[in-house]
């Protein structure tokens, strides 16, 4: 596949919402759920930012927004959409561009990112991110649509990794050189998903450290750590993207050779199913920061 030399295109973000600015900062966040709304306002944890499901937020007047808003008061944001289905051959929805864009002015948030996948079909959705074929044709047509979100928001997006569990037989080259041409193409970043990273590799027999090198340096501006669990099906162990557990060894080792290859790009820790209280997701926060800590004192 030809990764070609088109020029990285110029996207223009309010100065809070670089995320070339924040990378050098921001410590490791954690995804903000609704149950958690209130406690974060009555008690402002010790943590540097939130992420939240962008279209959880969609509607000005809604009680979401509003408590977003105040949070937004006291906390960093991230937007981290999962409804665009940027593989998809449907036409990208103006109504949900235009809701995205209202968000990101209102929040003017520190990433926005979206998955490298597509979940809908004649307008149809599934309630998964299905992986794309790695074709010449598939990124020529994410490279537009990444494009056109790019162009209508006024801004870099991160396009993060999905974890998959089959692959198509008429891939032409792995994924991360798909999408280290994504990059090179479109202008966008990365948000590696360490734990995504995790599960692909284990139940495709790949190596995660040879993805870590296929990868862009400096277009890793985010990190998602999260659990997973492991199913037998016939003969055969899968790993499956649970987000419902807390971050592996497994995946913390991954993510100690993830800090060896990109500069320190922050941490989330992304937690969906059987959600703990919110001292559990900081507390992994915490150990994010002493594994990044560790290893810049080794460095240094």
């Amino acid at each position: 596949m030809s990764v070609g030399t088109l020029p990285t295109p110029h996207l223009p973000g309010s100065p809070a919402a670089r995320p070339s600015t924040a990378r050098q900062r921001l410590r490791a966040g954690v995804g903000l759920r609704a149950l958690h709304h209130l406690k974060v306002l009555e008690t402002h944890p010790p943590v540097e930012w939130l992420e939240v499901h962008s279209e959880n937020y969609f509607g000005q007047h809604s009680s979401q927004r509003r408590s977003l808003e105040k949070i937004r008061a006291h906390y960093l944001l991230s937007l981290h959409g999962v409804g665009l289905s940027l593989g998809s051959t449907d036409p990208l929805r103006l109504e949900h561009l235009s809701e995205l864009a209202d968000l990101v002015c209102d929040l003017e948030p520190v990433f926005v990112s979206e998955h490298l996948s597509w979940s809908s079909i004649d307008g149809r959705f599934t309630n998964d991110l299905l992986p794309l074929p790695y074709t010449e044709e598939a990124l020529h047509h994410m490279v537009s649509r990444v494009s056109q979100v790019q162009e209508f928001l006024k801004r870099r997006i991160l396009i993060e990794n999905v974890s998959s569990y089959l692959q198509f037989s008429c891939s032409q080259v792995p994924e991360w050189e798909f999408l280290a041409a994504l990059v090179h193409r479109s202008g966008c970043g990365i948000l590696l998903d360490v734990n995504n990273l995790y599960v692909s590799a284990v139940n495709h027999g790949f190596d995660g450290c040879t993805y870590l090198e296929g990868i862009p340096p400096n277009a890793v501006q985010e990190v998602h750590l999260a659990g997973h669990v492991s199913h037998r099906i016939g003969q055969h162990s899968i790993r499956i993207d649970s987000h419902g557990t807390q971050v592996s060894e497994a995946v913390w080792n991954l993510y100690r050779a993830a800090l060896q290859y990109f500069a320190s790009p922050p941490a989330l820790i992304e937690w969906d199913t059987d959600i703990p209280a919110l001292e559990v997701l900081i507390a992994e926060a915490e150990k994010a920061d002493r594994v990044a800590e560790a290893l810049h004192a080794l460095a240094a």
